[in-house]
């Protein structure tokens, strides 16, 4: 079924940056069978958007942005939902009836997509989305919050608690503290009962790493050899998205036995690796991506249970070229939001 973007979207126009995106109107239409029509109110970016305006995902424009939304059901053809219910969208695109979704692996799925990159995403005043895709949003948070936490938190989730294994009482080095899912490695981590370490360049980003809970931080400028140190002999994870700029040094953090997870590469495509050191250490290099609705659900229950998102900024649809400038900086701690409707 397909993902309908509609009424006032931020769409991406040409490969040329920020500057590529473009605010247009499309025509709104009723809701098909077994899809719900969101009224938008929050959506957030992630750096799969950047790497959409620049052209490096091969996508051909048009695209709407975003794979996170959340808002009410304006119209809905599935008996599960009415008008006014506030939700938030699962941001995985698929087919919902082969064997691996029925079985609950929609990454397996044939069609495995993520919304605003394999098919329009939630940048709109009104989405069209197969019902599967909706769940409630929760109570406890704000629609920026409810907006900055599905692709991240998902994505963040199967790395830690589904690939990584993580255990109360180990210790996970997050590499590069600022970016969403970084922010949301470290919120798990401390939600699960373990110690956590994170790296930046920026003081200012240790130190709200460390007031969102890391134990300890670190420069990312040689960062192995005082995270070996003060984790006498290596840690137990290392959360890796930032890619060749890190990985030595990510290599270099783990204990032996040690697992490494990575779910992106910001730094480039290609990395170079110390084959010696990661046989004798008996090391897991573990890649990850997204997360199936079994896990989005266990992730709604753990912000149940208080697990909360950070919003580093909100900035009417209307300005997401500055968002996405705000994100290509590299200044933000946290998500980067895009408020659509109020």
């Amino acid at each position: 079924m397909d993902v309908l973007s509609q009424g006032r979207c931020a769409v991406f126009r040409e490969a040329a940056g920020p500057r590529g995106v473009a605010i247009e109107e499309r025509p709104r239409t009723p809701a098909r069978d077994g899809s719900v029509a969101i009224s938008i109110r929050a959506a957030a970016l992630n750096h799969l958007d950047l790497w959409l305006v620049s052209g490096a995902q091969r996508v051909p424009p048009p695209r709407v942005l975003c794979a996170d939304g959340a808002g009410v059901v304006a119209e809905s053809s599935d008996g599960g939902w009415k008008p006014g219910d506030e939700v938030v969208v699962y941001p995985v695109s698929c087919c919902w009836r082969c064997d691996a979704c029925r079985a609950g692996q929609q990454i397996a799925c044939p069609a495995f997509g993520i919304l605003g990159e394999h098919t329009d995403g939630t940048a709109c005043e009104l989405l069209h989305v197969p019902a599967q895709n909706v769940y409630p949003k929760p109570a406890g948070l704000s629609w920026e919050e409810a907006a900055a936490f599905p692709l991240t938190f998902l994505t963040a989730w199967r790395m830690v608690v589904t690939r990584a294994r993580l255990q109360p009482g180990e210790t996970m080095l997050v590499v590069g503290a600022g970016a969403g899912v970084a922010t949301a490695a470290i919120a798990i981590g401390k939600h699960l009962g373990a110690r956590v370490f994170a790296t930046s360049r920026s003081e200012a980003k240790r130190r709200r790493a460390q007031a969102l809970g890391a134990d300890l931080t670190f420069d990312s400028a040689g960062f192995s050899g005082p995270v070996r140190t003060a984790s006498e002999g290596g840690v137990d994870v290392v959360f890796e998205h930032v890619g060749p700029a890190t990985l030595e040094e990510s290599t270099r953090s783990i204990r032996k036995g040690g697992r490494i997870v990575f779910c992106g590469s910001t730094t480039g495509v290609r990395a170079e690796v110390n084959m010696p050191r990661l046989f004798f250490a008996h090391a897991d290099l573990l890649g990850s991506t997204m997360g199936t609705a079994g896990e989005f659900q266990a992730v709604l229950r753990a912000i149940d249970r208080g697990l909360r998102p950070v919003v580093d900024s909100t900035y009417p649809l209307a300005e997401t070229q500055a968002a996405l400038e705000r994100l290509d900086h590299a200044d933000q701690f946290g998500k980067v939001v895009l408020r659509v409707s109020d």
